[in-house]
């Protein structure tokens, strides 16, 4: 299916925007972030605004997936539906370093169950550490942990671990 006619079957107008946005996440094998999409190529010439109502739209029209980084920062990916590539239910890796995110679809995300009369929209999960094209960390990298205290230790284990006498981390 052409992008024209996946715009189309999305019930959406073919902007030059979208059709500019929807190339250059269909170009790359991760998720992008909106400043990514700015920098590619031709999207110099679309405004911030447009590009923001523009990659709403498209997660709104299921033509792309978003996630939210630990840094703070929202990633975008395009949907393949033929290929079957990021469908948005899986892991993601972020380098702490480089700030490159990768998806992990091999790996299923872990079942999760919500407290009672909750409805759930999703959920994700984000591992962090470095890539290996930046190399192995050291102890300052700890420094760079978004998240120093969300539940975890040099050990692997999370708070509630620690708080349950005789439990063991997950590994």
């Amino acid at each position: 299916m052409t992008m024209a006619q996946r715009l189309a079957a999305a019930g959406l107008r073919r902007t030059r925007a979208r059709r500019l946005v929807l190339d250059a996440l269909n170009r790359v094998d991760r998720p992008l972030s909106h400043q990514e999409i700015a920098g590619e190529l031709e999207l110099r010439r679309v405004d911030k605004v447009t590009l923001y109502r523009t990659l709403t739209t498209l997660q709104q029209a299921g033509l792309v997936h978003r996630v939210h980084g630990i840094d703070g920062v929202w990633r975008f990916r395009g949907q393949h539906p033929q290929s079957g590539k990021c469908g948005g239910n899986h892991i993601h890796f972020l380098c702490l370093a480089c700030k490159q995110m990768s998806c992990l679809p091999e790996q299923p995300l872990p079942w999760v169950e919500a407290p009672a009369g909750a409805e759930v929209f999703g959920k994700q999960l984000v591992v962090y550490g470095r890539c290996a094209a930046c190399g192995p960390g050291d102890e300052s990298d700890q420094a760079d942990d978004p998240h120093p205290s969300a539940g975890g230790d040099d050990q692997g284990s999370s708070h509630r671990d620690r708080a349950r006498p005789g439990a063991t981390p997950e590994r």
